[in-house]
């Protein structure tokens, strides 16, 4: 509100003194629930700053290179704008005539002219040697080819050489010593624009349908990296979350083995397998060795072998599975898998079929 009394001092708005305060309180409540999530389990939280993959440190030190010299310019500026505050400012004895003025001067017209082109000359050039050593490199023998590819709203991945279809977990192994094991992404879409992202392993790129984009990761550590689709692509944007889990040779080598088998065919869940083939799962669900071949949903000849369900949404367990099953809508709204509305009885065999696919 504002005084409506003639030569009243208008007052400030309500409230707009508190905003800078409000601001600063919301940056240290963001700061101190990513210092929490760290001490709670680094591996799951998204850090960019903290680079462990060739790619990632590339980008990295351009970021810190830009960071200087962006921060030397905002010092100089300030410095010279205080100086200029500080020495020309008015001084009581001041007689109120206006100084000289100086219209153009070639040294400084130069200076102002020469010194923002080398800066963002060699800004430019450091930039495309980045991208240039990032997206052109060389594709070893011993890389390892994976294809993954996005849908709404979870990941698709592929090993091609190795016949494995996976959904939402991408493994890889590290490169260790002279074995230099990078894994080398061909990314599409197969409905609208998504990004993948794991900040510690690499930067953003869009997976755009109709086109294949590619890029390469090369983890130096075993461990969990967590990411996400970077691009909006629908109300369940938030929920498509990627894990990627880089393990040594030997780990990744068993890893591989244990996909490669075929789903065991275990009679003391054959009901709950016929429940499976006789349902709609099978219009988009595959699973290696039963009539069940669609393309439009994950593969679950391994569904246990994943930690979590749909994408990150829930973890991969009895009641889990149980619940997603039952009511998908409740975890992932819009999401485009729909309710079976089996019995009790059909879930529960259902269910127990699945947790045997190992």
């Amino acid at each position: 509100m504002t005084s409506s009394r003639p030569g009243a001092r208008p007052t400030r708005p309500v409230g707009r003194a508190s905003l800078p305060v409000c601001w600063l309180a919301l940056f240290i409540l963001i700061q101190q629930g990513v210092l929490a999530a760290e001490k709670t389990d680094p591996a799951l939280v998204p850090n960019m700053f903290s680079p462990e993959s060739a790619p990632a440190h590339a980008i990295s030190h351009l970021a810190g290179f830009v960071l200087v010299i962006t921060g030397a310019i905002f010092v100089v500026v300030t410095g010279l704008l205080l100086y200029a505050v500080v020495r020309f400012r008015r001084r009581a004895n001041d007689d109120g005539t206006e100084p000289a003025q100086v219209y153009g001067s070639g040294p400084v017209e130069t200076a102002w002219t020469t010194v923002p082109f080398l800066i963002v000359l060699v800004l430019a050039l450091t930039t495309a040697r980045v991208i240039q050593g990032v997206q052109d490199a060389r594709k070893p023998a011993s890389a390892l080819d994976v294809q993954v590819i996005g849908h709404q709203w979870w990941w698709e991945i592929r090993y091609p050489k190795l016949g494995i279809v996976t959904a939402n977990e991408l493994h890889v192994p590290v490169s260790q010593g002279r074995d230099r094991s990078p894994t080398f992404l061909d990314l599409r879409s197969a409905d609208v624009v998504h990004s993948f992202w794991v900040p510690r392993l690499a930067g953003k790129i869009d997976l755009v349908p109709n086109k294949v984009n590619s890029m390469w990761i090369e983890p130096e550590r075993p461990g969990l990296f967590v990411g996400q689709c970077g691009t909006y692509c629908g109300t369940q944007h938030a929920w498509m979350l990627l894990r990627v889990y880089a393990e040594t040779r030997e780990d990744f080598d068993r890893w591989v083995a244990q996909q490669q088998k075929l789903a065991e065919n275990n009679p003391a869940v054959t009901s709950g397998r016929q429940v499976f083939e006789r349902t709609a799962c099978i219009n988009c669900h595959a699973v290696n060795g039963t009539v069940g071949n669609g393309r439009f949903g994950p593969d679950l000849t391994h569904l246990m072998s994943r930690d979590t369900l749909a994408s990150g949404a829930l973890s991969n367990s009895l009641p889990g599975l149980r619940a997603w099953i039952k009511s998908p809508d409740h975890f992932k709204p819009g999401v485009l898998m729909p309710a079976m509305n089996l019995t009790d009885s059909d879930l529960d065999k259902l269910v127990a079929y699945l947790t045997t696919l190992k």
